[in-house]
């Protein structure tokens, strides 16, 4: 039988900066919880196998690029029946241990919400616009061709009190705490996403389950978040075509 956890987290990998990424696992591992950690690996080579063992750690090297979504749904067997909390990390954050305790109680204490998130801000301080109102082909065009910027910023609330927690569409996917059974009966990700887009469909079939999403700015983390996609033309090729699904998918 596997050991009753209280919180499990998954990282998806890909040719990742060692150095950040231990950033990152040093700040889950010093919570001081019950736990454990998957980290995912979908890089061509098994090239860190040997750097991260501890018993806390799990690592599953995939063999090949499944996509993000697909690499997360790869721990559901696992923590369905252990963790009480799974976390969503990406392997570019660094928090204090206290953010995950705060976090989990005050997800525990509120029954309508599957999914808490905190306040993100760069390594220099400033903050990242994590919560978004419904995602729309406009807003994406919009931001593609860097136009309109009254507008894309109304759909990342600026014009909120962003300082108090409240219930946004949907939260961008670098740091997501959810209760575990509610991850499950979601049945995680949906595969048909390679990359991006996961965040908002996850959290809009949250919604569809009469559930909320949470941003509690009150606990705060630190994220490099490297935008590939405004950068790379193919990383911006895939946020297309995610898009793309994601309007099929939901009629937008």
């Amino acid at each position: 039988m596997s050991k009753k956890i209280q919180i499990s987290a998954s990282i998806v990998l890909y040719n990742e900066n060692i150095q950040i990424l231990e950033q990152t696992i040093n700040s889950f591992l010093k919570v001081p919880l019950s736990k454990k950690l998957y980290l995912i690996d979908n890089s061509p080579k098994r090239i860190i196998n040997d750097i991260f063992k501890r018993e806390e750690i799990e690592y599953v090297f995939v063999g090949k690029n499944v996509g993000f979504g697909a690499a997360h749904n790869l721990v559901i067997d696992k923590i369905k029946a252990t963790s009480k909390f799974h976390l969503i990390l990406n392997p570019d954050v660094r928090f204090n241990p206290s953010v995950i305790i705060n976090l989990s109680e005050e997800l525990e204490k509120r029954d309508h919400i599957s999914m808490i998130a905190p306040r993100v801000v760069y390594p220099n301080g400033a903050l990242q616009y994590t919560c978004r109102k419904e995602a729309s082909l406009l807003e994406l065009i919009y931001r593609t061709l860097g136009i309109k910027k009254s507008f894309t910023k109304h759909q990342e609330y600026r014009d909120e009190n962003l300082s108090e927690p409240f219930f946004p569409d949907f939260i961008h996917g670098c740091f997501m705490l959810f209760k575990t059974q509610q991850f499950v009966h979601l049945k995680g990700f949906d595969e048909r996403y390679f990359l991006y887009m996961e965040d908002a469909d996850i959290c809009r079939k949250i919604k569809d389950s009469g559930k909320e999403i949470f941003y509690y700015p009150k606990e705060q983390i630190t994220h490099i978040h490297r935008k590939g996609s405004s950068k790379k033309v193919k990383l911006l090729l895939y946020h297309i075509v995610s898009a793309r699904k994601y309007f099929k998918k939901w009629d937008k």
